[in-house]
């Protein structure tokens, strides 16, 4: 995969309406060019966004291809995909390049961040100590500093906030649009 180090916007096209996310190219580019990829390749239209986690001020929204999953359209998916992982890719404020396979561990680290999470950040499930899933991503709808430095941050919705929070399970995306 060549990555290129640019910042780009994607339209979501869901059962709820529409919204934008602005992807971090220049600081995620691995993680960016896969998703890229991904949206390139249609896996991740007409998928449900399967998981729904709800606290008290935030939600936790998945979608993707769910590896556990044992039945999904195969049409346009690369099969070696399913289970294919990504390093982990966390970027600090003052170092130029991204940092593969680290997660943060000392809280005094946290404030190094490029990115934390916040209202409308997207990242990518995890799929091991210091891999990303390379199809499963999730939103959250509030700031969540217990999962800063732990997961794969490369973007954020910059518009239709209220259409990506009242997503629910029953929901699914139709096509995810990268804007020119």
């Amino acid at each position: 995969m060549v990555c290129t180090r640019k910042n780009q916007n994607v339209t979501f096209r869901t059962s709820n309406g529409i919204f934008k996310v602005e992807l971090y190219g220049k600081d995620n580019p691995v993680t960016v060019n896969n998703f890229v990829e991904n949206i390139e390749k249609d896996i991740y239209k007409n998928k449900k966004f399967y998981k729904i986690i709800s606290y008290p001020e935030l939600k936790i929204i998945h979608s993707g291809i769910h590896n556990e999953k044992k039945s999904f359209d195969i049409q346009n998916y690369d099969i070696n995909k399913q289970n294919a992982a990504i390093p982990l890719e966390i970027k600090l404020k003052r170092e130029i390049e991204p940092r593969y396979k680290y997660q943060i561990n000392n809280p005094s680290e946290i404030s190094n961040l490029s990115y934390l999470f916040e209202k409308g950040s997207i990242a990518m499930v995890k799929k091991g100590n210091m891999t990303s899933s390379s199809t499963e991503f999730f939103f959250v709808t509030n700031k969540f500093p217990e999962l800063d430095g732990r997961y794969a941050i490369f973007g954020k919705v910059i518009s239709g906030f209220k259409n990506m929070e009242k997503l629910n399970n029953k929901d699914f995306i139709y096509e995810i649009i990268i804007n020119p």
